[in-house]
Formats: C-alpha cells, sequence, structure tokens
C-alpha cells in the first residue's frame, strides 16, 4: 500500500511536469523568468513529536530533535501572470531523535526512566508547488507526499530493553517558502514545512506515530 501511494505520487509529479512543460502560454517581456528545471542541496532543523500508543496501556510522546541535509530537484513554469506551477522532488538524511517517558494507563512509571527512542533516519518528499513572481523573488507555497525511515525502541536507564523496530512511513507535508535568484542560474531559498509521515506497526497491539516541522536552507543551479 505505501509503495503504491508512493508510486502514485511521482506519477502524478511527472504527469503534472509533462502538463506544465506543454503549457504555451507566453512568456512576460521583461525581468527574471523562472521557467526551467533546477537542482539543489538543503540543509536545516528538524524538530516534532512521536507517539506510542498500545492496547496494553503502554503510552509514550518522545520530542524529536536534529539536524538533516540532502538534496532536492524540480521544474517550474512561469506564467504571463507572473504565477509559477512546478513539481519538486527532495530526499534528505538526518540525525533526529528523541526520548518520552513512558506511562501505564497514563501513570508514568517509577525512576529510573523508562520510555521510547525514536530516529528518524531519512526522509523525502514527492510536491506540487504555486508560487507568485516578483521579479527575482518567488513566495511559494508547496504540498505532496511525504515518506520516511524511523526506528522505534523502548528504554530503561538508557538501556535497550525491546527489539529495534523500523518501518518506512508514508504520509503528507505543506509549507511555505521564498526563493531568490542572486543570478540567472543560482537561486537560494529559505521553507517552512509541517510533516505528518502517518502512523505503523510496532507489534499487533502497538502502534507509533510521526509528526514533525522543519525549516530548511538551500542552494540550486538552474537550467
Amino acid at each position: 500500500m505505501r509503495l503504491t501511494m508512493l508510486g502514485a505520487a511521482w506519477l502524478l509529479a511527472l504527469y503534472s511536469g509533462a502538463a506544465v512543460a506543454a503549457d504555451a502560454s507566453a512568456q512576460p517581456a521583461g525581468g527574471f523568468v523562472w521557467t526551467g528545471g533546477y537542482v539543489g542541496v538543503q540543509a536545516g532543523h528538524l524538530w516534532g513529536t512521536g507517539r506510542t500508543t498500545s492496547e496494553s496501556g503502554w503510552s509514550s510522546e518522545p520530542d524529536i530533535d536534529g539536524w538533516l541535509g540532502g538534496i532536492y530537484a524540480g521544474y517550474n513554469h512561469q506564467l504571463a501572470n507572473q504565477i509559477v506551477i512546478g513539481v519538486e522532488a527532495d530526499l534528505a538524511v538526518s540525525k533526529a531523535d528523541g526520548f518520552g517517558d513512558a506511562y501505564l494507563w497514563g501513570v508514568p512509571f517509577p525512576p529510573p526512566a523508562i520510555g521510547d527512542v525514536y530516529e528518524l533516519n531519512w526522509s523525502g518528499a514527492a510536491r506540487l508547488k504555486v508560487g507568485y513572481a516578483i521579479d527575482r523573488l518567488l513566495p511559494y507555497v508547496a504540498g505532496g507526499v511525504a515518506f520516511a525511515d524511523v526506528k522505534v525502541h523502548a528504554t530503561d536507564d538508557g538501556f535497550r530493553i525491546s527489539p529495534i523496530v523500523g518501518d518506512r512511513m508514508v504520509g503528507w507535508t505543506v509549507g511555505a517558502g521564498v526563493e531568490y535568484a542572486f543570478t540567472d542560474d543560482l537561486i537560494g531559498r529559505v521553507e517552512y514545512r509541517y510533516t505528518d509521515f502517518g502512523s505503523f506497526e510496532l507489534s499487533p497491539i502497538a502502534t507509533a506515530e510521526v509528526k514533525t516541522h522543519d525549516v530548511r536552507i538551500g542552494v540550486a543551479y538552474k537550467f
């Protein structure tokens, strides 16, 4: 199911890219034109929350925090009315993790600390973009399908007491940002995203959920 959703997202991105490329709308007579492909590198900071729930009464909500870095690529098409539409895909590795105290039917365990550790190792997305060109400045919003590799295990005073359980999560993401064309080829950006990666089974009676925020900066080459 997750692979099917991801495949559908990539097909949507490819179809949208072909559609905007085929659009015959006239380009603006003057100023910077955003039409074209691009590839770039990005880095940023990620924070969020994991959530474990179980029919046995075990629950926890670890705070996740860390850095990320990776690549992105896409295609923009600028219409005559300055609207810019595009498609983009990205992939980022991360060193984001966090610990959350465990509760049993809402009651915390006595010391030492018992709880869950969440690790987000990498993430990516396939998104649609819509922006408004102000010459070399492009504010935009974007949204689409997001996916990540997440691992979870329980600890007792820092010692692992459960198997490490991991899965590829698939969810959704929305965000907004601004890009600036420093030259005709070099484009910088700052962006914020909110992502709900959905949930996966830790066991037949337990599930894990992950939701994150992140702020990224990037620089891309337009061709």
